[in-house]
Formats: structure tokens, sequence, C-alpha cells
């Protein structure tokens, strides 16, 4: 299967580093032109001179899309989009009591109002087209929410429920809407919080593999999953192939959940 998505303009949110720089990567060598979008423009131009090294086509969209000012910069930089990536999001262990209201918010509206906001704006245009793609990268947390970060959870549950509420507003115009379940995933930041949660002093693997015994002991594949094989989902479902996959979520979860029910 070849996908082409020659002439087609992606935006990816959160797109620096980990999962959202591997989707840029592969949404380029499919031959998109993609938008790399972080807070800071210095972050955003460092991205681009590593991501350039792949001859793909990039241009800078940098600001926080989790304020008004941040989410117009992107606008300007980006005009439309036919396919968007809400990638961007935060997560990190908490015991439940005390995560405080400020903190649900924080977590509501960096992970959840921020695919709502770039959506609506994109989407409409995706219609008027009659093409588009929209994912939201959510997670196994969203249907086996962990007792150590329940707030994050929560957010990727609600992005579950968002993604098929837009599809539902796209039935039937060319545009699918649809949310991809990524399991735990190698990263530098999940490198930091696998060893919040396990020895420090353990060397990487063993720390990766006490770490999934430990509280990720659902895994098949029985290791953290590489932001690529996250990427590949994530062009497929941007191709013309994916045509007929709509409100649906998607699993990479390395057999993570057992079933799509909490």
């Amino acid at each position: 299967m070849r996908i082409d998505l020659s002439g087609r303009t992606a935006l990816v949110t959160g797109s620096t580093q980990g999962i959202g720089a591997a989707i840029a990567a592969g949404l380029a060598a499919a031959g998109a032109r993609v938008a790399v979008n972080g807070r800071a423009a210095a972050s955003v131009a460092e991205a681009l001179d590593r991501l350039g090294d792949t001859g793909g086509d990039f241009v800078a969209a940098p600001g926080d899309i989790a304020t008004d000012e941040g989410a117009a910069a992107v606008f300007d930089a980006v005009p439309h989009a036919d396919i968007l990536v809400n990638n961007l999001g935060i997560f990190g262990a908490r015991p439940a009591l005390e995560i405080d209201d400020a903190e649900w918010r924080r977590y509501f509206e960096i992970n959840v109002l921020t695919a709502v906001r770039m959506t609506r704006h994109y989407l409409p245009g995706m219609i008027e087209r009659s093409w588009g793609r929209v994912q939201n990268i959510a997670s196994d947390s969203a249907v086996v929410v962990p007792a150590e970060m329940i707030q994050y959870g929560m957010s990727k549950t609600a992005l579950l429920a968002v993604a098929r509420g837009f599809a539902k507003e796209a039935a039937g115009t060319g545009v699918t809407v649809n949310s991809v379940i990524a399991g735990p995933t190698h990263t530098g930041g999940v490198e930091d919080f696998v060893y919040s949660l396990v020895d420090p002093e353990l060397p990487w693997d063993e720390a990766q593999r006490a770490f999934m015994r430990e509280h990720r002991p659902q895994s098949l594949i029985q290791r953290l999953i590489e932001p690529e094989e996250i990427a590949h989902m994530v062009v497929y479902l941007s191709s013309p192939f994916a045509s007929a996959t709509t409100g649906g979520a998607l699993r990479v979860d390395g057999g993570y959940v057992d079933s799509i029910l909490p």
C-alpha cells in the first residue's frame, strides 16, 4: 500500500518532539506539507532543523494553542488544513485526592479544549472542500484509567467523545474524524515518568521492564511502543484508504486494552 498525501496540508499540534514529531515526519514522508507546532518559536525552529534532515516539506506554526493569542498565531500561519492531528497533551502522576480544581481545569483546557478549538476552526473548511481528516491522539488511559493520574485519564476519555461528536457533525461530507488510542509510548517525557515510579538507579531497559510489569501488566507486547508505530496509524487514517473509517477509536496500544469498554 502506497500512501500519497501530495498536495495536502497537515497541522500537528505539539509536534516538536515525541509522538508529535514522529507523526509530522510520517505525514511529510507521505508527501504532505506539514505545519509543526509548539509553544515557543525557538523550540519549533529546533524541531524544524531536526525534521529537515528527512527531506520533507515543513513549515513553522508556533503558538500556545491553550490561549486565544497562541491559537490565533497558529491560524495565521496555517490558514487551512486538510489534515489536523490534535496531539498536544500533558501528563503526570499525582494521588487522586491531591488533584485540586486548578489542576483538573489545566488538564481539561490543554488536553481537551485545545482539540475542540482547533477542530472548530479547521473543520468547516474541510467540509466545504468535501475532504479532510481530523484525528485526536487519545490514550489507553481513556478506557483503563490509571490510579496514579486520573486527571489525565479523564481528559483522554473526553477526547473520545469529542471526536465522536465532531464525526457526527461531519457526517456525509467526505471528512473523517477519529481518535487514536495510543498505548504506553517511549518518549523523553515518558522516561522521566517511568523513573518517577520505579527505582531511578535502574538502567533504562530494566526500568522499562519493571514499569511494564508493575504498572502496565496488561500489555501484550510487554514493552513501550515507539512513536513511529503511532505515526504509522495516523498516516494511514490521513489517507484516502481510510475513507470509510470515521467516528472510531483505533488502537495502537500493544494489546493493552482488553475491551474498548471501561
